[in-house]
């Protein structure tokens, strides 16, 4: 059976959380979405999806969540061999200086997009962080070609030698 590769969204206010959701619906045939409202149950979810030999290519996560923060938990993957390699993107109004730059510094954060954003400018930071993702780490990266950045999967595909189907 083949792996899955998931994104995970962590954010406590539920219509922010539909509307990220709603807003990366086209990955979620190829990259099952998990939704957490705190950073336990997010390390719930985390450990589930690795429990079950899946891997989690890219969290959405806001800064302020209830108990531990966002940034917290960015760090804490980052630090952790089993999900380092996760994109990691950070999505809020309210982190200060000081936090956004722990977050790139120590988290290894890949973006950080203002609420409220804009639609397509998630869209084209999620097809560009899970196309890299894919390109690293998917031994079979064709499959993904319909939804991610098709032109750098087959260029990837090109030089590497690596064009098979199965």
């Amino acid at each position: 059976m083949e792996k899955k590769i998931y994104i995970l969204v962590v954010e406590d206010e539920p219509e922010v959380l539909d509307s990220i959701v709603r807003d990366i619906t086209e990955f979620e045939a190829f990259f099952p979405v998990e939704m957490a409202d705190t950073a336990e149950e997010a390390r719930e979810i985390i450990r589930s999806i690795l429990d079950e030999e899946n891997e989690i290519g890219l969290i959405l996560c806001d800064h302020v969540l209830p108990g531990d923060n966002g940034v917290e938990l960015l760090v804490e993957m980052q630090n952790s061999e089993e999900t380092h390699h996760t994109r990691k993107v950070l999505i809020t109004g309210q982190a200060g200086l000081q936090e956004t730059v722990r977050a790139v510094n120590e988290a290894d954060l890949k973006h950080y997009i203002a609420k409220p954003w804009k639609k397509g400018e998630l869209i084209s930071i999620v097809r560009e962080l899970l196309t890299d993702y894919v390109l690293e780490f998917e031994p079979q990266p064709l499959r993904f070609m319909q939804v991610l950045d098709g032109e750098r999967i087959a260029d990837h595909i090109r030089t590497s030698g690596k064009l098979t189907d199965s």
